[in-house]
């Protein structure tokens, strides 16, 4: 019995000897130190990057880069210590670089290398002035309608310099944070959406399914715990502003600012009265995005945020600005009265692709165009039998998930944005639509010549009180004082 005991304490004794070496920064981990989702590219810059990855424990992350992929020079980014009450999400980042310039990069562990990602990985800066360049988006990425996502070897066939995620980036439809992290964990280990993510920066804001319920306004009481774990899970530049929580921000990228709104966390109940009262966006945030606009001086500006912006869901049930038209209408007055050219709009959420206008030149303004990519990984619908929004530039697309595409060309005399919509197999499923700055100041009329012959027969039969696909409306559809503004 003396001898045993004696055995255990001599094995316990070497068993204590062997955990002192062993890093303090282990103590809390399970394993070994690895990525258990990530990494991925997070806001860009001309002089910088930054790396998003979900860590196996709490521990210290490290950031190395190179110019070359053999590491031969080894330098150091950022450092972060990985936190439980953050889902161990760390946001790092490699600064002082040269612009429009690929790195090599890789992630240290506890001072270890992942064992489970044994080559590095590549990205590149933004440029620093007027730039060509690609931006994809879409938005509905249901894992559990569509674990294989065949629509990313398309997007990265189209080789994107960006990424935008318009919400329902996961269908959570749940108050509980645990469900909005394991729905973003499965969600990044995706096979097809991987190498998109390591090497391209990904932005996001939300929708209702990933920000709680179907249809879910500001007064969710879990709201500041769905904004935690988006935090957690998404390496955006910026979460609203210090004063006022949210997810919106805006990203500089080739000489074209970015304006990505939060359509959900200020916004009041669909149901309400639409009037001066009723706002989607917040007092505060609305405030912003108004000082951001007029400040801006890029050719384009581009407005993003998951609900479309015409008046297609101005519908019992809808969910867009088509039921915040007065708030809507207010920030296009503001655009029109301080004579701020060059915007653009890009949604998500309907699960269809689309391309509409909603006219202002008839109204002193200019036309603004809305370019919707849904769904990346949701089944496709029909909606559009039953709505009617101002003017349909291109006909709605509802065969495939899709992704949409602005190709800006910024570098020559006249700029230029290219819209395109892509299937799953990567064709375009439009003629392309081009936009110049001429094409988007005060009194500039475009939207009849820029909108197909088809689409314009469908308006003035529908105007005219038929049906828009050539049969007569139900009960219940959209009537004739949508179009009380636009010219005929």
């Amino acid at each position: 019995m003396k001898l045993r005991r004696r055995s255990f304490l001599k094995g316990a004794t070497g068993l204590a000897a062997l955990l002192a070496v062993v890093p303090r920064s282990w103590a809390e981990v399970l394993g070994y130190p690895r990525a258990l989702q990530g990494p991925m590219i997070g806001s860009p810059g001309p002089d910088h990057f930054t790396v998003w990855v979900r860590a196996s424990g709490a521990f210290e992350v490290k950031l190395e880069y190179s110019t070359d992929r053999d590491f031969s020079t080894v330098l150091e980014g950022s450092t972060a210590i990985a936190k439980a009450d953050e889902n161990c999400c760390v946001v790092l980042r490699a600064d002082g670089l040269k612009p429009d310039t690929t790195y090599w990069y890789r992630l240290k562990y506890a001072g270890e290398e992942d064992r489970y990602q044994f080559l590095p990985h590549r990205t590149k800066t933004a440029p620093h002035g007027p730039a060509d360049f690609r931006i994809a988006f879409g938005s509905c990425c249901r894992i559990q309608f569509d674990p294989d996502q065949r629509i990313w070897n398309a997007v990265r066939g189209l080789e994107p310099d960006m990424f935008f995620w318009l919400g329902d980036n996961i269908y959570a439809d749940s108050d509980q944070p645990a469900a909005l992290t394991d729905l973003y964990a499965r969600g990044r280990t995706v096979e097809r959406l991987e190498p998109l993510l390591r090497s391209t920066p990904q932005l996001a804001t939300w929708d209702d399914h990933d920000f709680g319920f179907n249809d879910s306004d500001g007064r969710s009481p879990f709201k500041a715990q769905s904004l935690q774990v988006f935090r957690n899970f998404w390496p955006n530049p910026a979460f609203g502003e210090a004063d006022n929580p949210g997810v919106y921000f805006k990203q500089h990228y080739g000489g074209v600012d970015f304006f990505v709104l939060d359509g959900r966390y200020h916004r009041d109940p669909t149901d309400k009265t639409d009037d001066a009262n009723k706002t989607m966006l917040g007092a505060a945030q609305k405030a912003w995005l108004k000082r951001e606009l007029k400040a801006s001086r890029t050719p384009f500006k581009v407005l993003a945020i998951g609900g479309g912006w015409s008046t297609a869901e101005n519908e019992k049930g809808g969910d867009s600005w088509g039921v915040f038209l007065t708030e809507r209408n207010e920030i296009f007055d503001f655009i029109r009265d301080n004579g701020i050219s060059g915007v653009v709009c890009i949604s998500g959420d309907s699960h269809m692709g689309e391309l509409n206008c909603i006219p202002r030149s008839g109204e002193g303004g200019y036309d603004i165009y809305d370019f919707c990519s849904s769904p990346l990984a949701q089944m496709p619908a029909a909606k559009n039998t039953r709505q009617a929004p101002e003017v349909r530039v291109r006909d709605t697309w509802t065969r495939s998930v899709n992704v949409g595409l602005m190709r800006f060309d910024m570098t020559g005399d006249t700029p230029t944005l290219t819209y395109t919509l892509h299937d799953v197999m990567g064709e375009s499923v439009w003629d392309a639509l081009v936009l110049t700055p001429a094409d988007l100041k005060n009194g500039v009329r475009t939207w009849d010549r820029k909108s197909d012959p088809a689409e314009l027969e469908r308006l003035e039969r529908f105007k005219r009180g038929g049906g828009y696909y050539g049969y007569d409306a139900p009960e219940g559809w959209p009537s004739r004082p949508y179009y009380d503004g636009t010219p005929d």
